[in-house]
């Protein structure tokens, strides 16, 4: 199945025929990580329970532990997670918002995969 390459905030990309870009593999299970992670419950009509909310939480008083637990329940509803070793997920302040680093084995490929990304104002 072939999905359109699209990271949440960014705009969609065209390949090199002219057409939108698609992507598979393990390039596109880490999209679906990330979208699980951006999105807000509530937002999918047919899946009022779907996401982690992170980009909404930005402002209020960070919670490592609690986010930590957030991210952690959310990546194991994944299929493409491996349960073991179970996720790392670090997060630093940084200005405006904090830093999401997420490491992972990819259950489908065998390897070890990661996630770097911002949330910020």
């Amino acid at each position: 199945m072939f999905d359109i390459f699209h990271y949440v905030g960014t705009d969609l990309s065209a390949s090199p025929s002219g057409d939108l870009l698609s992507v598979t593999g393990t390039e596109r299970r880490k999209q679906r990580i990330l979208r699980r992670l951006i999105t807000n419950p509530g937002e999918l009509v047919f899946h009022p329970e779907y996401g982690a909310g992170l980009g909404k939480k930005i402002g209020e008083h960070v919670n490592v532990s609690e986010w930590k637990a957030l991210i952690l329940g959310q990546m194991k509803l994944e299929d493409c997670v491996a349960r073991i070793p179970e996720p790392v997920v670090t997060l630093k302040t940084i200005d405006n918002g904090i830093n999401v680093d997420v490491r992972y084995n990819d259950s489908v490929s065998g390897t070890a995969e990661f996630l770097n990304f911002d949330i910020t104002r």
